[in-house]
Order: structure tokens, then sequence, then C-alpha cells
């Protein structure tokens, strides 16, 4: 079976490059707002070890699907206006989840991104307005099945962007499956420089080292925000231990254990175990094969 011809169109908003400026105006707002820290993690889901936006969306969407349910009830207003309400009250900061994300895609992401935002902001006013009129005394439904369609449709497009352009998906999830399991070699000590990140190869998997004195630390070279080559960044220091800040979008992972330190990503690097056996490096990663 093929993909429905008219929801073939959606591909198209990837290289609509007349949505550039705007996503590109958009995106420098969000980003000069939220600053890197703390509050940004959070909203990225960096705590929770996977995006925060896809959690948060349930509760409007939820809301008012079951004020649309509700409808359908007679005397079931009141009941109605208050799920209304919650959706309401909850778009703004699911909203700032998803812009946080968005806002370090790439340009196809942005693309579908924007008109997926643009959809769910005409949903939250017609249900705003749809509240507004319930509060009144009046019906208000025609507003809220009518925010019902839109927001499903920037829902849709919401679905396109998780799982056809992969924003927010682990881009490091098939290395254990990759890789045999056992050590393997990736080279002699002595070819490595002294606190500097370097590129090997195990098979088909890149993988970024780092040695520091006789220790030598090796992880997954493939960012799992968008795919990165995190050989290609930078050296930071976290609590004392090091780390590597992608050159992409400055997600940060300890070097020791490839848990993130800084989003935007969300997912770890796998980080493999190195032992020096007659001056040779070894690398096993845990679980594979």
């Amino acid at each position: 079976m093929k993909t429905l011809r008219p929801l073939q169109s959606i591909d198209k908003l990837e290289n609509a490059a007349a949505l550039d400026p705007v996503a590109n105006k958009v995106r420098d707002v969000v980003q000069a707002v939220l600053k890197p820290g703390a509050l940004r993690d959070v909203l990225h889901g960096v705590p929770i070890g996977h995006p925060l936006h896809p959690l948060m969306i349930l509760v409007p969407t939820g809301s008012w699907l079951s004020a649309a349910v509700l409808d359908l009830i007679p005397g079931s207003n009141k009941a109605s206006a208050v799920l209304i309400g919650t959706g309401v009250a909850s778009a703004a900061p699911t909203a700032l989840a998803g812009w946080a994300d968005w806002s370090e895609g790439h340009e196809q992401q942005l693309r579908v991104g924007i008109v997926h935002a643009t959809a769910n902001l005409i949903a939250v006013g017609l249900y705003t307005g749809s509240l507004v009129q319930r509060l009144r005394g009046r019906s208000g439904k025609l507003l809220s099945y009518t925010g019902l369609v839109v927001v499903s449709a920037g829902g849709f497009l919401g679905g396109h962007m998780s799982y056809r352009q992969s924003l927010g998906a682990n881009h490091n999830e098939d290395v254990p499956h990759r890789i045999e399991a056992g050590w393997h070699s990736i080279g002699s000590l002595e070819e490595l420089q002294e606190g500097m990140l370097e590129k090997r190869v195990l098979g088909e998997i890149p993988l970024v080292v780092f040695r520091r004195g006789s220790e030598v630390s090796v992880l997954s070279n493939t960012c799992s925000h968008l795919s990165g080559p995190l050989n290609e960044g930078k050296v930071t220091v976290d609590d004392g231990d090091p780390c590597v800040v992608c050159p992409w979008h400055n997600s940060g992972f300890s070097l020791k254990t490839g848990e993130v330190v800084q989003g935007p990503a969300t997912s770890p690097q796998h980080s493999f175990e190195t032992r020096v056996i007659a001056g040779q490096v070894e690398v096993s990663l845990p679980n594979a094969g």
C-alpha cells in the first residue's frame, strides 16, 4: 500500500524554501529567549532521557478530545468548558518545549515545524474563542470542533517531524546491533595525542577517542541528537570530568560515561570499555552483538 496521495504533498513542505525567512527569524528569537542552561535542558527533556514535548502534548490534546466527546452528551457544558480551559492553559508550556526542540533542528525540520506551530496556534485561538463563548452562556461547539480539526492537522505534521524527519529521535540507537561482542583493537596508544579528540572506525561504526595520560575514553562518534561528528567538537570540563561538545548544536556528553551533560540531546552516547594490551588500545561495547 502506498502513502495516500493527498498526504504526499506534505513532503513538499520540507523543501519549501519560501518558509525560510519566517522560520529562521522565529528560530533566532527562540534561541535568544531560551539560553543554554537548566531551563532549556528541562524543556528538551534531558532529565527524563527523551524529549519532553510529546509527553506534554497529552494534556491539551487529551483535554480537547475529551471535551469533544462530552459535547455530544446533553448537560455537559460546564465539564466541557473546564476541559477546554485546561487545554488552553497547558498549551503555552507545551509549545515552549516544542519550540526548544524545533529551534535546534535542520532546515527541513524548521520548515515543517513552522507550519506545525502555526496550525497549533490557530487551534489555541479557536479554543480560546470557544471558551469565551461558553463562559458567556453560548454553545461554542463550532469553534471547538474546528479547533480539534486544526490541532489534529498540526499533530499530523508533528508526527511527520518525529518519525519521518527523526527530530527528537536517537540517531545513535543502532550502534550495539552493528558491532560484534568482544574486544577489538583500534590502534596503538602512542598514536593517540594527549588531550585531543580523534576519530577511529570499528567496522563501519565511527568512534571518538580521547586520551588523558594512560586513560583512554571511547564513545560512538555520531551525536545522538542529529548525527553531528563529535570528533570535530571541543573538549570541556564538567565537575572535573572531560566532556565532548558537538560542533553542530552544542550537545554535551561525558567522555567517561557517555551521559548527556547538556542538551539538546537527550539520549546518551554509547560508551566503550577500554584496555591497553601490549601497547594496543582495545575496546568493547557492553551488550553488543
